[in-house]
């Protein structure tokens, strides 16, 4: 009978021990694209991104917002969408910076993805004729990565459409 029962506790650790070496490389994962997802953040607000380095080439952004015509955005499309965002605002994150691991949804295990959730304060400055307008935008947003740790899919939820009517003065 004790060795039935010491049988029942080696396979138990056995077990165990894998399913630990699997979760730490999820995890380990995660550490190293959370590197690249505050990279992203810094140089959002710096109006500075480095889209090779960040992005990998076939990366594609899910488009969320209301009344979009195409539900995803190339790398390309980015980079201009960008660009005329930073032509009329300034984005500063006001919350601290949260970063928590993505999951499988079959296996339900830790996969290297990156969840944020912020406030994202953004700003339309004065003018000789108008005040500063802010907006701020509690944003989620979602990463996942290719096997060399860049972006290869990138969704955020926030209600940028009533952000912009702020912002426009609607």
């Amino acid at each position: 009978m004790k060795l039935h029962y010491t049988l029942i506790f080696l396979v138990g650790m056995l077990y165990s021990c894998q399913n630990g070496v699997e979760n730490t490389a999820g995890i380990d994962a995660f550490e190293k694209n959370s590197q690249t997802v505050m990279s992203y953040l810094n140089g959002y607000q710096k109006e500075s991104l480095d889209y090779d380095a960040l992005y990998s080439e076939n990366a594609v952004m899910l488009n969320t917002r209301i009344g979009a015509i195409n539900d995803s955005v190339t790398v390309a499309e980015i980079k201009v969408m960008d660009q005329a965002g930073w032509d009329l605002y300034d984005f500063e994150i006001i919350s601290e910076i949260n970063l928590l691991p993505g999951v499988n949804s079959v296996t339900k295990k830790v996969d290297g993805s990156v969840r944020y959730y912020g406030i994202w304060r953004t700003t339309k400055e004065a003018t000789d004729s108008t005040e500063a307008i802010q907006s701020d935008l509690r944003l989620y947003e979602s990463f996942d990565f290719d096997e060399s740790g860049k972006i290869i899919y990138q969704q955020f939820y926030g209600d940028l459409t009533a952000s912009t009517n702020i912002l426009q003065g609607k």
